[in-house]
């Protein structure tokens, strides 16, 4: 019978004992989240995830969504969630207080959209796709779409939606066709067709608020001529109240491997009347504001799927009789012991806990620091921040969902030929998680983004080595911590000497060949970064079984999942000529 608790001991110890988000709270506008109010919200938000829609995830799987003339049907069950999601106050976590939300530090959302996604990822991606227009709109639209969108947006009583590829251009968004032509009173009539839309339409909300790019008349090729336009399912009067449709629908619904309860929508746009969302030209800077958002709460998906598929690997593993113990049984009187005892089966399951809570570690920090980023009283300490955030995000999106689908697989093959069947849910899991390595840019976009942007032409690799330093040069004389510390300063020596090889290097194809390679070590040197600082705050405590397990994690990462970081550093180092060595007809 497949489970799911959201794993809240883990959740406080990552926001109190690692992050100190005590001090966390000094920053202006969080002094009202005492740590009474903060376990609060994640006990409610665990009891919405687990008891409200864990019970949806395999039903809406096999029922997905209905396609009938434009319309988009949800699956049972998802518009009473809904409901209950609104009514609950969630969608509004981290909203500004002007437009009804709550104001709570994005770590406390990073908790929440993890217990949302691990439920039921399906629905998790309603909300979430809102949530990144509203950032985008109270970011970058006008005084006058931010007071008529942003409120309801912010409540989720209106959905949100972005509409940016399509059947001829994914990546390269600069071979995008669809017109916007202006209609002479500040509107736009938008005409195209846009492919592989999430949650594009649906019977959750009365309206969906599509962000949209396009062309102007005037537009220069390339991506240097897209603008951004805000596009309405209804069209909304002065009052507030919806008015007539608009010339947007839908085509078609994909029909795909995995998350079944959300549509993958064909959307045509034609003729809809949109109105434009910052600077004409500019529509990739303001929509960067949605796509770093979403891809950050990508990531969280990733981490979301490789928590549920461990715990139901935990359980079966605990449960499931076959064999004896190598040093002899465990328990004489039953036929066999749990598998749980059998040392490869402890290798798939350490391996699914230190990757799963090390990358929960990971998205924290982050949320951390765009935490700081956005509310530290000091400009320096805010652009050190959002620094490490624009350095980190392609590493939370890609890593998180690599590793996510490594944690699903593994939790199939705990389970052996039970994983394969329908029945225990572990083949849900690896069919919902893998399109997350897919949209908001593939994983190999992100790899590119972070080598070849972030740290080749923006400079921000220093924003992640100065902590990591810092903290083996505070801690490098402790011998408690030794087997800890020791292999951390190796990977980052082999994270640094591959970062200097790509600053030297003069080939054009080095750094796409090494990206991936590259983004993977990167995520594995911050997962021994953070895994460290765990072992330190839980070593004083470790006479307590919790903070003992954490020690014990800790050390098989760094004995037995870090030492890919010397496999990763030769393949960087090994340059680009394996790789391009075979002319196209050749393959």
């Amino acid at each position: 019978m497949p489970v799911f608790a959201p794993p809240l001991r883990d959740h406080l110890f990552c926001l109190y004992d690692l992050l100190d988000f005590e001090g966390h709270t000094a920053l202006p506008g969080f002094d009202a989240f005492s740590r009474d109010v903060i376990e609060a919200v994640l006990e409610q938000s665990a009891r919405f995830s687990s008891e409200v829609l864990y019970p949806l995830n395999r039903s809406a799987d096999e029922e997905g969504v209905q396609f009938d003339n434009g319309n988009v049907t949800t699956p049972a069950g998802f518009k009473g969630a809904y409901v209950q999601l609104v009514e609950g106050g969630w969608p509004a976590l981290t909203a500004d207080p002007e437009h009804g939300g709550q104001g709570m530090p994005h770590m406390v959302n990073i908790l929440f959209e993890e217990m949302l996604n691990g439920a039921c990822l399906s629905f998790g991606l309603f909300p979430g796709l809102t949530r990144g227009a509203y950032v985008a709109i109270a970011q970058h639209g006008s005084g006058a779409q931010k007071a008529q969108y942003a409120p309801k947006l912010a409540s989720g009583e209106w959905a949100g939606s972005m509409c940016l590829t399509e059947a001829h251009c994914g990546t390269d968004l600069g071979l995008l066709k669809t017109q916007a032509r202006p209609l002479g009173d500040g509107a736009f009539a938008l005409t195209g067709t846009k492919i592989f839309i999430s949650a594009g339409e649906h019977d959750l909300t009365p309206n969906i608020i599509y962000l949209v790019l396009a062309r102007l008349p005037d537009a220069p090729k390339g991506s240097k001529g897209i603008s951004l336009f805000l596009v309405p399912k209804y069209l909304v009067n002065d009052d507030g109240s919806l008015g007539a449709r608009n010339g947007v629908s839908c085509g078609a619904v994909e029909h795909k491997m995995g998350i079944h309860g959300c549509p993958t929508c064909v959307m045509n746009f034609d003729g809809a009347t949109g109105w434009l969302m910052g600077e004409p030209h500019q529509g990739l800077k303001a929509m960067f504001a949605m796509m770093n958002t979403e891809r950050i709460a990508v990531g969280i998906h990733g981490l979301a799927i490789a928590e549920a598929s461990y715990q139901n690997a935990v359980a079966y593993a605990r449960d499931r009789l076959q064999g004896r113990a190598p040093s002899g049984p465990r328990d004489p009187a039953k036929p066999a012991d749990p598998i749980i005892v059998h040392p490869d089966v402890r290798r798939m399951l350490m391996t699914q806990k230190a990757l799963t809570e090390g990358c929960r570690m990971l998205a924290l920090w982050t949320a951390q620091a765009l935490d700081v980023s956005e509310r530290h009283p000091d400009a320096p300490v805010r652009k050190q921040a959002d620094e490490l955030v624009a350095l980190m995000t392609p590493v939370v999106k890609a890593f998180l969902t690599d590793c996510g689908t490594d944690i699903a697989n593994l939790g199939i093959q705990v389970l052996g030929g039970h994983g394969f069947i329908r029945a225990n849910g572990q083949e849900q899991y690896v069919r919902d998680v893998r399109i997350t390595q897919l949209y908001e840019g593939t994983n190999g976009i992100q790899s590119m983004d972070l080598l070849g942007r972030k740290v080749l032409h923006l400079g921000l690799f220093a924003s992640f080595a100065s902590p990591v330093t810092e903290f083996v040069t505070a801690h490098e004389g402790d011998d408690r911590l030794s087997d800890i510390v020791a292999p951390l300063a190796a990977a980052f020596d082999l994270l640094e000497d591959a970062t200097n090889r790509m600053r030297e290097s003069t080939q054009p194809e080095d750094a796409g060949s090494a990206a991936v390679d590259y983004l993977r070590l990167f995520g594995l040197t911050a997962l021994a970064y953070l895994w460290a600082r765990a072992a330190a705050v839980s070593l004083p405590k470790a006479n307590e079984d919790f903070h003992r397990a954490k020690l014990a994690t800790a050390r098989f990462f760094m004995q037995r999942i870090l030492p890919d970081t010397a496999s990763l550093h030769a393949k960087i180092v090994a340059g680009p000529g394996p790789v391009m060595a075979l002319d196209e007809a050749m393959f």
